[in-house]
């Protein structure tokens, strides 16, 4: 069975434990600019743990990201579901967070910090 692009960068993070610039290349090849904006949000600390949901950072809204779906737009209406290699750049950044110890965690439900919003 072959190996999709996204396991394989996934597989060489995972045992990098770092985004070394070998793995970032890869992330970048395989996903061109959500790449780059994954990235940047791990690299800046927008990946956050809840107790219930992992949520990321953007820059005008936060999007829910839970078994490898999200609640953004381009999830909705621009990613083909059945292709393994396709995914939001929030997804992404969940992914790669994940296998580099970057979570920001927060002990408190999501539910309770978006009634502050």
């Amino acid at each position: 069975m072959a190996v999709t692009a996204t396991e394989g960068w996934r597989a060489a993070l995972a045992d990098a434990g770092e985004l070394d610039s070998d793995v970032t290349q890869q992330i970048i090849r395989v996903h061109g600019d959500r790449g780059v904006r994954a990235i940047e949000a791990v690299a800046e600390r927008r990946v956050k743990q809840y107790r219930d949901f992992t949520v990321v950072v953007g820059h005008t809204e936060e999007y829910v990201v839970e078994n490898g779906g999200c609640t953004c737009k381009d999830s909705a209406y621009n990613l083909d579901s059945d292709d393994p290699d396709e995914a939001c750049w929030h997804v992404l950044a969940v992914a790669i967070a994940r296998r580099v110890d970057a979570l920001d965690h927060h002990d408190m439900w999501y539910a309770e910090v978006r009634e502050f919003l």
